[in-house]
């Protein structure tokens, strides 16, 4: 059975195109179980919003939503990718797995909620902080899940503009 929730966390900063063209887009990898690569993909997006002059509050939001992503998809699916697309207006960031998925979406966005086997948390990860953590450093955030098949998440982080300051 397919869930879903959509969460508008912040304030919204304006409508946002169809026909926006990406100034960057690209899928990345993540291989389920593979904790020496935790990590890489979020290191790598941060990268490039860097290089793109992004302003530093969007990339630090950026990382730590690829990040919790990341160890999301390494700690429970067998595989995943983790799209980035930056347009004018936003940075996009979109997270699929293929997975056990999420029976109870509302009970796992419950701060402190978790399924981390012993060995996940003994490696530091598991707190039930990942779901949280994605939402409130996302202005839009959704999330649908399909119980033994996977889980999709969609982020979108708002870039300011110099007359919206």
């Amino acid at each position: 059975m397919k869930r879903g929730l959509s969460v508008p966390h912040r304030k919204w900063m304006g409508a946002v195109s169809v026909c926006e063209k990406w100034l960057y887009g690209n899928s990345f990898p993540v291989d389920g179980g593979n904790f020496d690569d935790a990590g890489r993909v979020s290191g790598r997006i941060k990268t490039i919003l860097k290089e793109m002059g992004i302003e530093n509050d969007v990339v630090r939001m950026a990382a730590v939503i690829t990040y919790e992503s990341e160890i999301n998809i390494v700690s429970y699916a067998r595989h995943g990718m983790i799209s980035l697309h930056v347009l004018p207006e936003h940075v996009e960031i979109e997270a699929v797995d293929e997975g056990p998925g999420i029976s109870d979406i509302r009970l796992a966005m419950q701060q402190g909620w978790s399924t981390a086997t012993d060995k996940i948390r003994e490696m530091g990860f598991g707190a039930g902080m990942g779901l949280n953590n994605i939402r409130n450093f996302s202005d839009i955030f959704h999330i649908s899940s399909d119980v033994g098949s996977g889980t999709r998440l969609k982020m979108i982080i708002h870039i300011l503009r110099e007359q919206d300051r």
